[in-house]
């Protein structure tokens, strides 16, 4: 049998980014981006190996961007095209794993989506307009939240009554499972170890960045909890607060739910403490130049992330090794540096010399001969979504 492509959609509130991926191919075969849907300047993007194109799409709508972008899609897949993988962020407790999208799947997905009122809806669009336009095609559902579904209980509930778990389904989800589960099986690969039979602590480290234990294949803990904000600071997010900042802010300054909804999700972070920037190349940049708030961001990054990888390491009976992956994790070899010199007590050392070198896409081990394995991993949320899609059509 030839090998099977899959596309791969994820759609936002705006857009929808893309990828057609061939299962014995590591490079995608075409992948692209629709950009502001629903206003005048709505435009598609699209690369093929080293051809790029642009469509202009005044007014289009996220059915007519579709339509668009599966043609590209099946004329690269010269026809042969075998499902589509759609991202979907929050799965609540219902979904454990990829799932067929029918009526019963696309109404379990709505229930959940007050737990992710800007995602779910959005991840929505996308399904529903890709099942009118190719009803045939067997198409699944990819869920941000279905790895961490084997949690323990002692690990994913809060200390809140009963029955705000109960009835309202507060307790943690966490976020990123695709990458955790992604780069957590490449890195047992590149060591020689059976995915089902190692132990990982993984940093995704981007705009939004978290940590995952995962044990023999599974998710043991997580750094997000009912939201992407809670755990590490990010680029914009806070990470963990003192929950009673909520009733400070409201009591001292008069603030609204909105107002610090906002603040928190919005304009803390790397962007709060830094007062400069929520992307860390610029902050790395202005550090070098003595820029204040820039260092500070910086050092509060690695010393929280350092907190929570520790943390992490009470769900792991042994460690095999450390994963640094996402657009920081791959590429900040000064992030990944000063998150060790905090981990003294794992006996974590980086080599240098292979520390700098691994970045722009390089992966590679990045420890000191004689301590514990630090992998670089690059992520590929796409092909694990496309691996999960081919798993439901086997």
């Amino acid at each position: 049998m030839s090998a099977r492509n899959i596309l791969v959609i994820n759609c936002g509130s705006s857009s929808i980014k893309f990828a057609l991926v061939n299962e014995a191919q590591e490079t995608f075969i075409v992948s692209g981006l629709a950009e502001r849907l629903g206003s005048p300047e709505a435009v598609l993007h699209w690369q093929q190996g080293e051809y790029k194109d642009s469509l202009v799409l005044p007014g289009a709508d996220h059915r007519q961007a579709l339509s668009h972008l599966l043609l590209i899609a099946q004329q690269a897949a010269a026809g042969d095209l075998h499902g589509i993988g759609h991202r979907v962020v929050h799965g609540g407790e219902h979904f454990s794993g990829a799932s067929r999208l029918d009526a019963s799947s696309l109404q379990a997905i709505r229930q959940v989506a007050p737990l992710a009122p800007l995602h779910n809806p959005a991840n929505l669009l996308g399904i529903e307009a890709a099942m009118k336009l190719f009803p045939d095609l067997v198409q699944v559902a990819v869920f941000d939240t279905a790895f961490h579904q084997s949690l323990p209980e002692h690990a994913y509930r809060y200390a809140v009554p009963q029955a705000l778990y109960a009835e309202h389904g507060v307790r943690r989800y966490g976020f990123h499972g695709t990458s955790h589960h992604y780069v957590s099986h490449k890195a047992a690969q590149m060591s020689g170890l059976a995915f089902d039979a190692s132990s990982w602590l993984v940093a995704h480290l981007g705009n939004g960045s978290s940590t995952c234990a995962v044990e023999n294949g599974h998710s043991r803990d997580t750094s997000m909890g009912l939201t992407p904000l809670e755990g590490l600071v990010m680029g914009t997010r806070s990470g963990d607060v003192d929950p009673n900042l909520h009733s400070h802010l409201a009591r001292t300054l008069g603030w609204s739910l909105e107002q610090i909804d906002t603040l928190l999700n919005k304009d803390s972070g790397l962007l709060g403490l830094s007062g400069l920037s929520n992307d860390m190349r610029t902050l790395e940049q202005a550090r070098e130049q003595g820029h204040a708030g820039a260092t500070l961001a910086i050092e509060v990054f690695c010393y929280r992330l350092a907190k929570s990888l520790a943390a992490m390491s009470c769900a792991l009976r042994r460690l095999d090794g450390l994963i640094f992956t996402g657009g920081i994790g791959e590429n900040s070899a000064l992030i990944r540096s000063k998150t060790l010199e905090h981990l003294s007590l794992l006996n974590l050392k980086l080599d240098v010399q292979a520390n700098a070198r691994c970045i722009r896409g390089v992966a590679g081990a990045i420890h000191a001969n004689g301590h514990p394995r630090v992998l670089v991993v690059p992520t590929n949320e796409e092909r694990q979504i496309a691996l999960d899609t081919l798993a439901l059509l086997d």
